[in-house]
């Protein structure tokens, strides 16, 4: 007869653990369940399960500040909203043009330009 002991009907905790296993478990310390409570039912030591909080933190601030201080990404989108502006003004002033009797000779215009 075999003994079934209460470890061995625990769920089964992973010896290694995926980045998005690590990341539920510091969403769940955000939400305010206890450090030491967490630890206990996942079966990792409470030092390291703030080490993947601490991780987790360091991570998204860096992410934030790399995004707000790329000058190149800035200057990238600025360009993009100047075009899309550009764009924008060029169609209504073609619109204009052709309300105004002049869509042949914009027509014109265009072909021998090659837009």
């Amino acid at each position: 007869m075999t003994m079934v002991t209460e470890r061995d009907q625990a769920p089964e905790v992973p010896e290694r653990w995926s980045a998005k296993a690590k990341t539920d478990v510091v969403l769940r310390l955000l939400r305010g369940e206890a450090i030491d409570a967490v630890s206990r039912e996942i079966e990792v030591p409470a030092h390291e399960v703030e080490s993947w909080r601490r991780q987790f933190l360091d991570g998204g601030l860096q992410q934030l500040k790399r995004r707000g201080s790329d000058p190149e990404e800035r200057a990238l989108k600025l360009a993009q909203a100047k075009v899309g502006e550009l764009a924008m003004k060029l169609e209504l002033a073609e619109m204009l043009l052709e309300k105004r009797g002049f869509g042949e000779e914009l027509t014109r215009l265009k072909s021998s330009r090659g837009l």
